[in-house]
Protein backbone atom coordinates (compact mmCIF):
# COMPACT_ATOMS: atom_id res chain seq x y z
CA UNK A 1 0.00 0.00 0.00
CA UNK A 2 0.95 3.32 -0.75
CA UNK A 3 1.82 5.27 2.35
CA UNK A 4 0.25 9.01 0.54
CA UNK A 5 -3.16 6.82 0.67
CA UNK A 6 -2.61 6.35 4.45
CA UNK A 7 -3.48 10.34 4.78
CA UNK A 8 -6.53 10.16 2.73
CA UNK A 9 -9.97 9.91 3.57
CA UNK A 10 -12.41 6.76 2.80
CA UNK A 11 -16.36 6.90 2.51
CA UNK A 12 -17.79 4.49 4.94
CA UNK A 13 -21.37 3.81 5.09
CA UNK A 14 -22.22 7.68 4.14
CA UNK A 15 -19.66 9.84 5.47
CA UNK A 16 -15.72 10.37 4.95
CA UNK A 17 -13.33 9.31 7.72
CA UNK A 18 -9.92 9.06 8.08
CA UNK A 19 -7.90 6.33 6.57
CA UNK A 20 -6.77 4.30 9.60
CA UNK A 21 -10.18 4.68 11.61
CA UNK A 22 -11.88 2.74 8.39
CA UNK A 23 -12.57 -0.10 10.38
CA UNK A 24 -15.00 -3.09 10.91
CA UNK A 25 -15.50 -6.14 14.05
CA UNK A 26 -13.82 -8.72 13.29
CA UNK A 27 -16.76 -10.65 14.02
CA UNK A 28 -18.30 -9.40 10.93
CA UNK A 29 -19.69 -11.96 8.58
CA UNK A 30 -17.77 -10.82 5.59
CA UNK A 31 -14.89 -11.74 7.44
CA UNK A 32 -15.69 -15.37 8.25
CA UNK A 33 -18.03 -16.42 4.53
CA UNK A 34 -15.88 -13.89 1.88
CA UNK A 35 -19.92 -12.06 2.08
CA UNK A 36 -18.81 -9.41 -0.41
CA UNK A 37 -18.92 -7.57 -4.31
CA UNK A 38 -16.79 -5.45 -5.10
CA UNK A 39 -15.73 -3.29 -7.82
CA UNK A 40 -12.09 -2.03 -9.32
CA UNK A 41 -11.94 0.96 -11.45
CA UNK A 42 -9.48 3.71 -12.80
CA UNK A 43 -9.63 7.24 -12.11
CA UNK A 44 -7.66 8.75 -15.07
CA UNK A 45 -5.71 12.37 -15.20
CA UNK A 46 -7.42 13.73 -18.16
CA UNK A 47 -6.96 17.24 -20.07
CA UNK A 48 -10.33 17.92 -18.89
CA UNK A 49 -9.81 16.33 -15.34
CA UNK A 50 -9.95 13.36 -13.63
CA UNK A 51 -12.01 10.86 -14.64
CA UNK A 52 -13.11 7.62 -13.43
CA UNK A 53 -13.52 5.73 -16.13
CA UNK A 54 -16.87 3.81 -16.99
CA UNK A 55 -17.80 4.53 -13.67
CA UNK A 56 -21.76 4.22 -14.47
CA UNK A 57 -21.21 1.07 -15.95
CA UNK A 58 -19.08 -0.66 -12.73
CA UNK A 59 -21.43 0.77 -10.50
CA UNK A 60 -24.51 -1.26 -12.21
CA UNK A 61 -22.18 -4.19 -12.36
CA UNK A 62 -21.87 -4.30 -8.95
CA UNK A 63 -25.75 -3.73 -7.83
CA UNK A 64 -26.06 -6.50 -10.47
CA UNK A 65 -23.59 -8.80 -7.88
CA UNK A 66 -24.91 -7.41 -5.10
CA UNK A 67 -28.09 -8.99 -6.17
CA UNK A 68 -26.94 -12.16 -7.62
CA UNK A 69 -26.21 -12.60 -3.99
CA UNK A 70 -29.41 -11.56 -2.45
CA UNK A 71 -27.39 -8.33 -0.97
CA UNK A 72 -29.52 -5.25 -0.78
CA UNK A 73 -27.18 -2.32 -0.93
CA UNK A 74 -29.01 0.62 0.73
CA UNK A 75 -27.97 3.30 -1.09
CA UNK A 76 -28.83 4.21 -5.09
CA UNK A 77 -26.82 3.54 -7.54
CA UNK A 78 -26.67 7.33 -8.39
CA UNK A 79 -25.35 7.60 -5.08
CA UNK A 80 -22.68 5.42 -4.91
CA UNK A 81 -21.92 6.98 -8.45
CA UNK A 82 -21.29 10.47 -6.15
CA UNK A 83 -19.71 9.38 -3.64
CA UNK A 84 -17.21 7.56 -5.69
CA UNK A 85 -16.67 11.24 -7.53
CA UNK A 86 -16.51 12.79 -3.91
CA UNK A 87 -14.03 10.24 -3.03
CA UNK A 88 -11.84 11.57 -5.51
CA UNK A 89 -12.24 15.21 -5.14
CA UNK A 90 -11.83 14.75 -1.04
CA UNK A 91 -8.42 12.65 -1.44
CA UNK A 92 -7.30 15.85 -4.24
CA UNK A 93 -6.07 12.86 -6.69
CA UNK A 94 -5.68 13.62 -10.46
CA UNK A 95 -5.75 9.69 -11.10
CA UNK A 96 -6.03 6.89 -8.67
CA UNK A 97 -7.83 3.18 -8.45
CA UNK A 98 -11.32 3.21 -7.24
CA UNK A 99 -12.59 0.52 -4.53
CA UNK A 100 -16.35 0.64 -4.00
CA UNK A 101 -17.24 -2.53 -2.04
CA UNK A 102 -20.60 -3.67 -0.29
CA UNK A 103 -20.26 -6.27 2.13
CA UNK A 104 -22.17 -8.16 5.44
CA UNK A 105 -21.60 -6.55 8.53
CA UNK A 106 -21.89 -7.81 12.12
CA UNK A 107 -24.54 -9.16 13.94
CA UNK A 108 -24.65 -13.06 13.54
CA UNK A 109 -22.01 -15.64 12.76
CA UNK A 110 -24.22 -18.41 11.08
CA UNK A 111 -24.29 -19.12 7.23
CA UNK A 112 -27.18 -17.36 6.50
CA UNK A 113 -26.42 -13.90 6.18
CA UNK A 114 -30.03 -12.17 6.11
CA UNK A 115 -29.48 -10.64 9.32
CA UNK A 116 -26.27 -8.40 9.03
CA UNK A 117 -25.81 -5.31 7.86
CA UNK A 118 -25.58 -4.95 3.96
CA UNK A 119 -22.74 -1.54 5.01
CA UNK A 120 -20.97 0.08 2.33
CA UNK A 121 -16.49 1.00 1.70
CA UNK A 122 -15.34 3.52 -1.26
CA UNK A 123 -11.60 3.64 -0.86
CA UNK A 124 -9.21 5.15 -3.64
CA UNK A 125 -5.46 5.01 -3.95
CA UNK A 126 -2.58 5.21 -5.77
CA UNK A 127 -2.12 2.36 -8.24
CA UNK A 128 0.39 1.75 -10.95
CA UNK A 129 0.50 -0.54 -13.89
CA UNK A 130 -1.10 -3.68 -12.25
CA UNK A 131 1.30 -6.06 -14.39
CA UNK A 132 4.16 -3.79 -14.62
CA UNK A 133 5.19 -1.03 -16.99
CA UNK A 134 7.72 -3.89 -19.03
CA UNK A 135 4.48 -5.96 -19.39
CA UNK A 136 2.60 -3.32 -21.07
CA UNK A 137 5.30 -2.99 -23.49
CA UNK A 138 6.80 -5.72 -23.70
CA UNK A 139 4.23 -8.91 -22.43
CA UNK A 140 4.45 -10.90 -19.46
CA UNK A 141 4.96 -14.61 -19.20
CA UNK A 142 2.11 -16.54 -17.95
CA UNK A 143 0.88 -20.27 -17.17
CA UNK A 144 -1.91 -22.69 -17.37
CA UNK A 145 -3.59 -23.20 -13.70
CA UNK A 146 -3.22 -26.44 -12.28
CA UNK A 147 -6.50 -24.77 -10.89
CA UNK A 148 -10.02 -24.76 -12.62
CA UNK A 149 -12.17 -21.88 -12.42
CA UNK A 150 -15.67 -22.25 -11.01
CA UNK A 151 -18.17 -24.60 -12.61
CA UNK A 152 -21.47 -22.38 -13.20
CA UNK A 153 -23.80 -24.98 -10.57
CA UNK A 154 -21.09 -23.56 -8.38
CA UNK A 155 -20.67 -20.26 -7.74
CA UNK A 156 -22.30 -17.62 -10.04
CA UNK A 157 -19.30 -15.93 -12.25
CA UNK A 158 -20.90 -13.18 -13.44
CA UNK A 159 -20.83 -11.77 -9.80
CA UNK A 160 -17.46 -10.07 -8.91
CA UNK A 161 -17.50 -11.57 -5.06
CA UNK A 162 -14.82 -11.45 -2.56
CA UNK A 163 -15.65 -15.17 -2.03
CA UNK A 164 -14.99 -15.68 -6.20
CA UNK A 165 -11.78 -14.27 -5.38
CA UNK A 166 -10.15 -17.04 -3.15
CA UNK A 167 -9.50 -19.39 -6.34
CA UNK A 168 -8.41 -16.22 -8.22
CA UNK A 169 -5.71 -15.89 -5.56
CA UNK A 170 -4.85 -19.88 -5.80
CA UNK A 171 -4.10 -19.29 -9.21
CA UNK A 172 -2.00 -16.21 -8.87
CA UNK A 173 0.07 -17.55 -6.23
CA UNK A 174 0.72 -20.61 -8.11
CA UNK A 175 1.96 -18.75 -11.40
CA UNK A 176 4.22 -16.25 -9.41
CA UNK A 177 5.50 -18.93 -7.39
CA UNK A 178 6.82 -20.33 -10.62
CA UNK A 179 8.07 -17.77 -11.91
CA UNK A 180 5.55 -16.65 -14.09
CA UNK A 181 3.43 -13.19 -13.92
CA UNK A 182 -0.06 -14.46 -14.12
CA UNK A 183 -2.26 -17.78 -14.63
CA UNK A 184 -5.12 -18.72 -16.54
CA UNK A 185 -7.48 -20.60 -15.57
CA UNK A 186 -9.58 -23.44 -17.58
CA UNK A 187 -13.10 -23.59 -16.56
CA UNK A 188 -15.08 -27.51 -16.00
CA UNK A 189 -14.66 -28.77 -19.64
CA UNK A 190 -11.03 -27.62 -19.86
CA UNK A 191 -11.38 -25.07 -22.10
CA UNK A 192 -9.98 -21.36 -21.78
CA UNK A 193 -11.81 -19.33 -19.55
CA UNK A 194 -9.45 -16.29 -18.12
CA UNK A 195 -6.83 -14.89 -15.96
CA UNK A 196 -6.82 -14.77 -12.07
CA UNK A 197 -8.38 -11.01 -12.71
CA UNK A 198 -8.20 -10.37 -16.52
CA UNK A 199 -10.15 -11.53 -19.57
CA UNK A 200 -8.20 -13.07 -22.46
CA UNK A 201 -8.31 -12.11 -26.36
CA UNK A 202 -6.47 -14.46 -28.54
CA UNK A 203 -5.74 -13.20 -32.09
CA UNK A 204 -4.86 -15.56 -35.27
CA UNK A 205 -5.00 -14.24 -38.97
CA UNK A 206 -6.16 -11.58 -37.86
CA UNK A 207 -9.65 -12.29 -35.74
CA UNK A 208 -9.50 -11.68 -32.26
CA UNK A 209 -11.16 -14.88 -30.13
CA UNK A 210 -12.04 -14.50 -26.93
CA UNK A 211 -14.48 -16.84 -24.63
CA UNK A 212 -17.88 -16.39 -24.16
CA UNK A 213 -20.32 -15.29 -21.20
CA UNK A 214 -20.53 -19.32 -20.42
CA UNK A 215 -17.10 -19.76 -19.88
CA UNK A 216 -16.52 -19.05 -16.08
CA UNK A 217 -15.77 -15.24 -16.88
CA UNK A 218 -16.24 -12.18 -15.19
CA UNK A 219 -18.27 -9.79 -17.74
CA UNK A 220 -15.02 -7.31 -17.83
CA UNK A 221 -15.81 -3.85 -19.31
CA UNK A 222 -12.51 -3.37 -20.09
CA UNK A 223 -13.27 -6.40 -22.70
CA UNK A 224 -16.27 -4.60 -23.75
CA UNK A 225 -14.19 -1.98 -24.98
CA UNK A 226 -12.10 -4.07 -27.33
CA UNK A 227 -15.52 -4.69 -28.78
CA UNK A 228 -15.76 -0.98 -30.01
CA UNK A 229 -12.25 -0.71 -30.42
CA UNK A 230 -12.07 -3.47 -32.22
CA UNK A 231 -14.88 -2.54 -34.78
CA UNK A 232 -13.09 0.67 -35.38
CA UNK A 233 -10.02 -1.21 -36.78
CA UNK A 234 -12.50 -3.91 -38.57
CA UNK A 235 -10.78 -6.96 -36.76
CA UNK A 236 -13.52 -9.36 -36.11
CA UNK A 237 -14.03 -10.64 -33.13
CA UNK A 238 -15.57 -13.75 -32.29
CA UNK A 239 -17.06 -15.21 -28.92
CA UNK A 240 -16.15 -18.64 -28.68
CA UNK A 241 -14.99 -21.71 -27.07
CA UNK A 242 -11.18 -21.75 -27.05
CA UNK A 243 -8.95 -24.98 -26.49
CA UNK A 244 -5.73 -24.76 -24.60
CA UNK A 245 -3.69 -25.28 -27.42
CA UNK A 246 -4.96 -22.60 -29.17
CA UNK A 247 -2.91 -20.48 -26.88
CA UNK A 248 0.31 -21.82 -27.76
CA UNK A 249 -0.29 -21.50 -31.64
CA UNK A 250 -1.58 -17.98 -31.76
CA UNK A 251 -0.18 -14.87 -33.27
CA UNK A 252 -0.78 -12.89 -30.34
CA UNK A 253 -2.64 -12.50 -26.65
CA UNK A 254 -3.34 -10.34 -24.48
CA UNK A 255 -5.35 -9.75 -20.94
CA UNK A 256 -7.57 -6.88 -20.43
CA UNK A 257 -9.25 -5.49 -17.09
CA UNK A 258 -9.66 -2.04 -15.36
CA UNK A 259 -6.39 -3.30 -13.17
CA UNK A 260 -4.71 -4.81 -16.10
CA UNK A 261 -5.93 -2.85 -18.86
CA UNK A 262 -4.15 -4.00 -22.07
CA UNK A 263 -1.58 -6.32 -21.43
CA UNK A 264 -0.13 -8.56 -23.85
CA UNK A 265 1.15 -12.01 -23.30
CA UNK A 266 4.89 -12.79 -24.60
CA UNK A 267 4.65 -16.68 -23.74
CA UNK A 268 2.28 -19.29 -22.47
CA UNK A 269 4.01 -22.33 -20.79
CA UNK A 270 7.13 -21.29 -21.79
CA UNK A 271 5.85 -21.35 -25.26
CA UNK A 272 6.98 -17.98 -27.29
CA UNK A 273 3.35 -15.99 -28.64
CA UNK A 274 4.49 -14.77 -32.14
CA UNK A 275 7.15 -13.46 -31.97
CA UNK A 276 7.81 -13.64 -27.68
CA UNK A 277 6.55 -9.76 -27.58
CA UNK A 278 4.09 -7.40 -28.05
CA UNK A 279 2.09 -8.09 -31.59
CA UNK A 280 1.05 -5.73 -33.73
CA UNK A 281 -2.63 -5.59 -33.20
CA UNK A 282 -2.12 -6.05 -29.80
CA UNK A 283 -0.48 -3.27 -30.03
CA UNK A 284 -3.07 -0.85 -32.13
CA UNK A 285 -5.41 -1.70 -30.02
CA UNK A 286 -3.62 -1.12 -26.45
CA UNK A 287 -2.22 2.68 -28.30
CA UNK A 288 -6.41 3.02 -29.07
CA UNK A 289 -7.19 2.41 -26.04
CA UNK A 290 -5.39 4.47 -23.98
CA UNK A 291 -5.73 7.44 -26.18
CA UNK A 292 -9.47 6.69 -24.92
CA UNK A 293 -8.96 6.06 -21.05
CA UNK A 294 -6.28 9.26 -20.86
CA UNK A 295 -8.26 11.71 -23.06
CA UNK A 296 -6.58 12.20 -26.01
CA UNK A 297 -9.27 10.79 -28.11
CA UNK A 298 -12.97 12.15 -28.13
CA UNK A 299 -15.31 9.94 -25.87
CA UNK A 300 -17.87 8.70 -28.51
CA UNK A 301 -18.81 5.89 -26.25
CA UNK A 302 -19.68 7.86 -22.79
CA UNK A 303 -16.79 5.97 -20.75
CA UNK A 304 -15.85 8.95 -19.34
CA UNK A 305 -17.28 10.65 -15.66
CA UNK A 306 -15.63 13.79 -15.59
CA UNK A 307 -15.10 15.10 -12.25
CA UNK A 308 -14.98 18.64 -11.50
CA UNK A 309 -12.50 19.82 -8.91
CA UNK A 310 -9.63 21.69 -7.98
CA UNK A 311 -6.59 19.17 -7.00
Amino acid sequence: MDKRDEQGKIWMDGRFVDWKDATIHVMSHVVHYGTSVFEGMRCYKTPKGPSIFRLRDHIRRLFDSAKIYRMPIPYSQEEVVEACKETIRINKLESAYVRPIAFRGYNSLGVDPSKCPVQMVIGALNWGKYLGDEGVNKGVDVRIASWSRMAPNTMPTMAKAGANYMNSQLIKMEAMADGYAEGIGLDVSGLVSEGSGENIFVIRDGVLYTPTLYSSILPGLTRNCIFSIAKEFDLPVVETKINREMLYIADEIFFTGSAAEVTPIRSVDRIPIGSGTRGPITEKIQKRFFEYVNGDREDIYGWHEIIGQDV
